[in-house]
């Protein structure tokens, strides 16, 4: 077995069933979670915390509750790096688990975040804005999409694909480099064309040792729109692309998944 946090993480079946839960119904307190096992809550916390360790979970604050949220980044991030290597998918047990983070999962409590990712990257805060709002980044990235907007609160934006609209909204708070909210029309098929405008947070800081961390918070879905499903599988292979480009100057050379 490799040193890998991902793979120790995933070599136990109590921590798999952790990320099953989360993925069943994300935003769930460490009460919750332990209800689900035959242990002590000291035995689920130290579970949880490989998970956080790895990456695969993120602990987020709301309200007066610390909750949980299963984040499928670094399993995208395995995939791409050996499907790019060796053209042939990993394992069938990882290969099933990232098959099953990708479905869609199922919408959080009322007033909870419903997608939560977090993504490190050796780089800057002020390079990883720059990768958001500028059109030379997306390209490369964010499925070939150009970007336009001020980057002022209250201003509007565009993602295009070829020239055709793929998403609209407002930004509703720019604070560079480190704070960037703003509503998420979709707009890229018919399936989500209906589906009302939902809100998306990009969150970055300085992680020490050379590294950022970048926080994507997806919220205001109402219900398990179109919109909904197809963003759980598309964030992670945005955020992978974005890491492998700013990490080593190169596009992600992987097939693109759904949109997002």
């Amino acid at each position: 077995m490799t040193d890998d946090p991902v793979f120790r993480a995933l070599s136990d079946p109590t921590r798999r069933e952790i990320l099953d839960a989360l993925f069943e119904r994300e935003g769930q307190s460490l009460g919750e979670l332990e209800r689900r096992f035959d242990m002590t809550r000291f035995g689920v916390m130290k579970h949880v915390k490989v998970l956080e360790e790895a990456n695969l979970v993120v602990t987020r604050k709301v309200g007066r509750s610390r909750l949980h949220y299963l984040n499928p980044v670094p399993i995208r991030e395995i995939h791409d790096r050996w499907t790019g290597k060796f053209a042939a998918m990993a394992s069938g047990a990882l290969l099933a688990l990232r098959a099953g983070l990708e479905k869609g999962g199922t919408m959080a409590a009322n007033g909870k975040p419903s997608h939560v990712y977090v993504v490190y990257i050796k780089t800057t805060p002020e390079r990883i804005w720059d990768a958001l709002t500028q059109s030379e980044f997306t390209q490369q990235y964010y499925y070939a999409s150009t970007v336009e907007s001020d980057w002022t609160a209250g201003s509007d934006y565009e993602y295009a694909i070829n020239g055709v609209t793929a998403i609209v909204g407002e930004v509703l708070e720019a604070v560079p480099p480190s704070r960037l909210a703003m509503t998420f029309d979709a707009r890229w098929d018919d399936e989500v064309s209906p589906d009302p405008p939902s809100r998306i947070v990009w969150e970055i800081e300085a992680a020490g040792d050379g590294l950022s961390k970048l926080t994507v918070v997806h919220d205001g879905f109402e219900g398990e729109t179109n919109t909904f499903g197809q963003v759980t599988g598309g964030m992670p292979y945005i955020l992978s692309g974005l890491k492998t480009l700013l990490e080593t100057g190169e596009p992600l050379q992987v097939a693109a998944g759904a949109a997002a």
